[in-house]
């Protein structure tokens, strides 16, 4: 019997105009009807989620940065898992001696040496998702996102990583050259600390401090909401999803995901265009049904 689903947004809940369907939505309300809580588990930072998942009147917790930060329903945050700040000034004179465009991002903040380039990275990945879509109006689209606009531009990350008291939740790095080229950054990055390193598209690396997952994270709130591991379900199409994926009872790829996480799923359910969320819900909806008869 499922009692809790996590649910990923980009390439999971978020279609390929980054909304979320009107399917998707009422299969929310199903779930909640049923008794099922629904949970985001995202590695978006707060600011960049709550507001888009509210203004289609869906209620429910966070799981921000792949685990860093998880909100109950309230709002009241619950987990923080912080990354060192020694090891998160190392981290960024790595990836700058690379010459990576990233982003150091806090509880309340993304920050960027370079809002331009953030919205060029954004822009491949809104054409990745629209193959119709030329750059220059992929740029338009990225350009009046909401995360886009949010995000702060500092003069000098080291500048801004000399106060003792930062907090940095997340680092995201991005590079359109892919996987093989993180290959040679990712074990560098390894030797500096207890960390997560995981990915949410092709052209990015995700690094956080090592219980910032959202496995666990999903697991702790589970436990603290009295709820077994075997009644967890989680939903979702890339890597920074493998842990819940794994760790939930029912694990649910999207048709979308990355062979990876089709391969470790309970079962495959639709694309991210297709309303696979919606069609995964109902799926775990009708099995709690047969478990009650």
């Amino acid at each position: 019997m499922i009692k809790l689903i996590a649910c990923d947004l980009d390439g999971t809940l978020f279609n390929a105009s980054m909304e979320v369907s009107d399917g998707n939505v009422q299969a929310i309300q199903r779930a909640e009807n049923n008794g099922i809580e629904f949970l985001v588990a995202s590695g978006r930072a707060p600011h960049e989620s709550w507001g888009l998942i509210k203004s289609y009147g869906i209620h429910c917790g966070f799981i921000n940065l792949n685990g860093a930060l998880v909100y109950d329903p309230q709002g009241n945050l619950i987990v923080k898992n912080p990354i060192d700040l020694a090891v998160g000034r190392q981290i960024v004179k790595l990836l700058k001696q690379y010459h990576l465009y990233f982003e150091v991002v806090t509880k309340d903040k993304v920050y960027s040496e370079d809002l331009s380039a953030r919205i060029a990275n954004v822009a491949h990945y809104v054409m990745t998702l629209n193959p119709g879509l030329t750059f220059k109006e992929a740029v338009m689209v990225s350009g009046a996102k909401p995360a886009i606009v949010s995000i702060q531009e500092v003069d000098s990350f080291e500048h801004l990583l000399e106060d003792d008291n930062l907090e940095i939740m997340k680092i995201i790095a991005f590079d359109s050259r892919g996987p093989e080229f993180f290959s040679g950054i990712i074990p560098q990055v390894k030797q500096m600390g207890e960390l997560s390193i995981t990915s949410s598209s092709s052209d990015n690396i995700e690094i956080n401090a090592a219980k910032a997952q959202k496995g666990p994270a999903l697991m702790d709130y589970a436990q603290a909401k009295g709820i077994k591991r075997e009644e967890t379900a989680a939903i979702g199409d890339n890597l920074n999803d493998e842990s819940m994926i794994s760790m939930a009872g029912v694990g649910v790829a999207m048709g979308n995901a990355v062979l990876d996480i089709k391969n470790i799923a309970t079962f495959i359910t639709r694309t991210n265009n297709e309303d696979g969320v919606a069609a995964a819900i109902d799926r775990i909806i009708a099995e709690n049904k047969k478990e009650l008869k």
